[in-house]
């Protein structure tokens, strides 16, 4: 039996030229024909709390029937093209009330509000092959949300591998920055595996990779969100300056915070790790 008939539904292939669906480059939508590599992106998402998924960006619905198939009882997908809510509505009546489709820009979903609608007990697990041009604010959404732990238990996301790179770089590395700080300072980012470009449809000129992310209990060094946001956009704003001049753009008081902190005012943004940034963060909120 062909693998992609054990739930009932057409090739994924198949659905696309039937429902006459093409990937939207100003959507930055990119399919995965390979049922293989959504199965397995779905496996590395599992298990799933409570049995639900949240998933944004399905397009015609190929990661959403692997998640199906692979242990989600149900997927609460948003969909902003709306050329693609029947090929997803063919998922529906294929396995009726296993998935809650709505037609929304996710970036500006009220996430909680949504699954708490639908009955939906949080957190819950968030799976996604994000559309390249919206990932990074996705992302960075779901990182600065007000209550902490956030309502998601823990993201299995696709991004372009340069992406990915920040999210878990290290200081040191050329790709550490504000990204970086941002996921670590709540989470354990760590990637799984990467996805050549020639896995997608039409192939971009990048390779991707899935970043899974855990939420930490509570964040690794206390600090104000805001605070910490500040000192990183001004420390990797100028990110080959010196701290004591990068920060001046941030605060005339910059060389205090950096006392304040016990900080060498000649280190560059990268030489700091998450802790430093952290009291920064703290000694920002000091002077002002």
């Amino acid at each position: 039996m062909n693998e992609q008939s054990e739930d009932g539904l057409p090739p994924l292939r198949e659905v696309i030229t039937a429902h006459g669906l093409s990937a939207r480059k100003g959507l930055g939508q990119n399919f995965i024909l390979d049922f293989n590599l959504t199965r397995r992106i779905a496996r590395e998402a599992g298990p799933y709390p409570e049995g639900t998924v949240y998933e944004v960006g399905p397009g015609p619905g190929g990661l959403t029937r692997a998640l199906l198939l692979e242990g989600a009882q149900r997927v609460v997908a948003v969909e902003r093209d709306s050329r693609c809510l029947p090929a997803l509505a063919q998922i529906d009546a294929a396995m009726p009330g296993r998935l809650v489709i709505a037609n929304a820009d996710a970036l500006k979903v009220d996430e909680i509000q949504l699954l708490s609608s639908r009955g939906v007990t949080l957190p819950v697990a968030a799976v996604a092959n994000l559309p390249f041009n919206v990932g990074t604010a996705i992302l960075i959404k779901w990182l600065t949300v007000e209550n902490w732990p956030p309502w998601w238990a823990k993201l299995t996301l696709m991004f372009q591998t340069e992406v990915a790179e920040r999210i878990c770089a290290h200081p040191g590395n050329g790709a550490y920055g504000r990204l970086s700080v941002l996921a670590q300072w709540r989470c354990n980012p760590y990637i799984l595996f990467e996805v050549s470009q020639r896995a997608f449809v039409p192939a971009p000129k990048v390779d991707a990779a899935i970043v899974k992310i855990e939420p930490l209990p509570a964040p690794k060094y206390p600090a104000e969100l805001k605070d910490l946001e500040a000192v990183t956009a001004a420390a990797f704003g100028q990110r080959r300056k010196m701290l004591r001049r990068s920060l001046k753009t941030l605060s005339d008081r910059a060389s205090e915070m950096l006392e304040i902190s016990g900080i060498d005012g000649s280190a560059r943004a990268e030489e700091l790790d998450v802790e430093q940034f952290c009291a920064l963060a703290r000694a920002l909120r000091q002077v002002k």
